[in-house]
């Protein structure tokens, strides 16, 4: 019999077998001081736009003094127990009621995190007759809830409503052979990764056609699309074609936690058979009354919305008018196309940060094809116009080192030996 941590230490897999040099800069870097637009990393100061921190709300004053009186009031340990037990409080329920009222639902419940709380509930709603039809370019969070699903699942092209079609009429033929099950459609608002936004309109269309039920996750929807901030169902006007509303705290209200919204008959019995809530400490108090301030100023500040979307669209008009390939964005997730391998990319990077100060994050391969590189910019209301106007001239210069090869001979060095 083998040791189970033998194949561990001879494969490091796809992203590990680069942490010996890529630790502490190209991967788990550390940036420090106040969260916002200009951070340090390694005692330099950077423009950053790798936050999720969209309108801002991270250090805005309300928000910072509401955590500090949570904590104060409360500490960190309330309310001991998951929500079932004993962790329930009247915050906890105010909260749910006014997230609910938000996105236009009847009920809310919340979860402690989004990760586990979308994988959790798709358990929950779905037994092995069910049959789960999604998008190919599902969050990573999605895909491992399909992963626990022990029925049929159908994927379909991504925002290819052809496809959608297609996959549906699959799964409505598999269900009438049983005789038993329904179909549940899953896709996000938008997607973190290219920017654009799922079909919902089209989809929620489509229920004229088949049966089904549309849970969206709608994580960096929430708070930043639509009139009031209800996300990408509120901008393209079939909120209420969506059954399941999800959102985390983690990009507009920059926080922990999560949060589902439905009809209340179906948000109880999630509440009632959700396994990582049910068997989970409840969201802390300071969690709670901080999310609540959040919410608050997300209803009552549109101007933090306007000056999102000020910055988002200056950067990406910008990157447009010097030729760059931003791809279909249509929100203020901002990617950057570019061709290159793991040594250009990488030098580029250190170019970007050591004498430019610009920190974002990049994406190369095994996440994508060989030959792509993939800078992905996090605009946010917390950025000026100094901020966006330098990184567009960084940009312009580093692109042009790296079509005409300058970094094609720059070796990965250690990172370790660079100060």
């Amino acid at each position: 019999m083998a040791d189970i941590f033998e194949k561990l230490m001879k494969n490091s897999g796809p992203l590990g077998q680069h942490r010996e040099r890529a630790h502490g800069y190209f991967a788990f870097p550390k940036l420090e001081g106040e969260i916002g637009a200009r951070m340090k990393f390694r005692g330099k100061e950077m423009i950053v736009w790798s936050l999720n921190n969209y309108l801002g709300l991270a250090n805005h004053p309300e928000v910072r003094k509401a955590d500090a009186v949570g904590a104060e009031q409360f500490g960190l340990a309330a309310p001991m127990g998951a929500r079932m037990m004993s962790g329930n409080s009247n915050l906890h329920e105010q909260l749910e009621k006014e997230l609910a009222a938000f996105v236009m639902k009847e009920d809310a419940m919340l979860m402690n995190y989004g990760y586990q709380g979308i994988m959790s509930a798709i358990d929950a709603i779905c037994g092995r007759h069910d049959v789960i039809v999604y998008d190919a370019e599902s969050h990573a969070c999605i895909i491992d809830g399909l992963r626990l699903h022990t029925g049929h699942r159908y994927v379909y092209k991504h925002n290819d409503m052809d496809d959608c079609e297609k996959q549906l009429e699959r799964a409505t033929a598999l269900i009438e052979k049983q005789k038993s099950g329904g179909i549940l459609v899953i896709t996000e608002g938008v997607f973190g990764m290219a920017g654009d936004q799922g079909k919902l309109k089209e989809i929620v269309a489509l229920k004229d056609k088949f049966q089904f039920r549309l849970l969206v996750d709608d994580a960096h929807g929430f708070g930043c699309l639509g009139a009031t901030g209800a996300g990408a169902g509120e901008l393209q006007g079939c909120q209420d074609g969506i059954d399941l509303y999800f959102s985390t705290f983690a990009k507009s209200m920059a926080s922990i936690g999560a949060f589902m919204a439905g009809n209340k008959v179906i948000i109880d019995f999630i509440r009632y058979n959700i396994r990582s809530q049910i068997f989970a400490k409840s969201v802390p108090m300071p969690f709670v009354v901080g999310n609540l301030k959040r919410l608050e100023l997300l209803r009552n500040l549109p101007e933090m919305r306007a000056k999102l979307w000020h910055n988002a669209l200056r950067l990406q008009n910008g990157l447009k008018e010097r030729n760059f390939d931003i791809g279909e964005t249509n929100t203020m997730v901002t990617p950057v196309y570019m061709k290159g391998g793991l040594e250009e990319a990488t030098a580029m990077v250190m170019d970007l940060r050591e004498n430019y100060k610009i920190f974002c994050s990049i994406v190369v391969y095994p996440v994508i094809p060989k030959g792509h590189i993939i800078y992905r910019l996090i605009p946010t209301a917390a950025h000026s116009d100094e901020d966006v106007d330098l990184t567009l001239k960084a940009f312009t210069e580093t692109k042009a080192k790296l079509d005409a090869g300058a970094y094609k001979a720059e070796m990965i060095p250690d990172m370790a030996e660079v100060k």
